[in-house]
């Protein structure tokens, strides 16, 4: 089996954060949540990565993260760009949105050849999460066997406004049964509560196991991925052509029922730190500065270790 690769996923322009997020420095010399996703995925034996952004940003994106990475590990870029469609279809006039997760994943499909991790770049996942990815991948049972690193939802909230999360039901094996998502979470002090309509608020358990949108999947999933995108397109863009999205776990989703694929929920007790808004900066700033201190991570983060 061919060594398992990275695939990061970092096209997106943070709306509610201001800017893009992706290039915030949050370590104390400067390094960004991108530099220790890379440097975890590293320790956790993945040689390979493939950063998926938008033509426009690659100056700003090699400027800032220089060779310090590819001194440790190869990494390559790939481009999520409107254009790139299947043949027979055209961008709707109007349309500036990006494709969606599933479209960002597909852009690198040029690059990818063996089983791959797919994950946020402006999400920290902590180390022990690609720890268990890593291993899925490289005792893949088939075709179908699909891996989600999954948190426990009092681990991902954040203090400053709401959030969305993909709840998870499992069986007792923990096959995911069904990926719910809940767009509207918010954090109390008697713990999480969830809204549909803004009125009605319903208690969820802390312990709730939710996706941080961290898969492990087999090399096949870029067939899938490219089976799947213009049947979106067909099906989706007629009755929302501005807006709608080809969203990565819609396409999992898709392959558990047709029997296609199994997905097992890989549960890491890690806190999962993000900057959802721009005060949520801090949090993670002074997370990573505690473990900085701990002795988890060395700095300057790409020393010669």
């Amino acid at each position: 089996m061919k060594q398992p690769i990275l695939v990061i996923m970092a096209a997106g322009m943070g709306s509610r954060y201001g800017g893009l997020k992706q290039m915030d420095p949050v370590g104390g010399r400067g390094e960004l949540i991108l530099d220790y996703s890379l440097f975890d995925a590293k320790r956790a034996g993945f040689e390979r990565a493939v950063i998926v952004i938008k033509r426009e940003n690659e100056a700003i994106f090699r400027e800032v993260m220089g060779d310090r990475v590819s001194r440790h590990m190869k990494v390559d870029y790939a481009y999520q760009e409107m254009t790139d469609l299947p043949q027979g279809f055209a961008i709707p006039e109007g349309r500036i949105k990006p494709w969606g997760t599933g479209h960002a994943v597909l852009s690198a499909r040029r690059l990818v050849d063996a089983p791959f991790c797919a994950i946020n770049a402006d999400d920290f996942y902590g180390s022990g999460a690609f720890q268990l990815c890593y291993q899925h991948l490289t005792h893949l049972r088939d075709d179908g066997d699909i891996a989600m690193v999954g948190y426990l939802l009092k681990n991902t909230l954040s203090e400053t406004g709401y959030v969305a999360r993909g709840v998870c039901e499992m069986d007792a094996e923990n096959r995911l049964t069904t990926l719910t998502e809940r767009t509207h979470i918010i954090s109390t002090v008697d713990g999480p509560l969830m809204t549909e309509d803004l009125t009605h608020y319903t208690r969820l358990d802390p312990e709730t196991v939710v996706s941080m949108n961290m898969w492990g999947f087999p090399a096949s999933m870029m067939e899938r991925l490219e089976e799947s995108f213009p049947r979106f397109l067909e099906n989706t863009l007629p009755s929302n052509p501005m807006k709608a999205e080809f969203f990565l776990p819609t396409v999992v989703d898709e392959q558990m029922k047709a029997k296609r694929g199994q997905v097992t929920v890989r549960i890491t007790p890690d806190k999962w730190y993000g900057v959802t808004y721009h005060d949520d900066k801090q949090e993670v700033v002074d997370a990573i500065g505690r473990m900085t201190r701990a002795g988890e991570y060395p700095t300057p983060l790409w020393s010669e270790e």
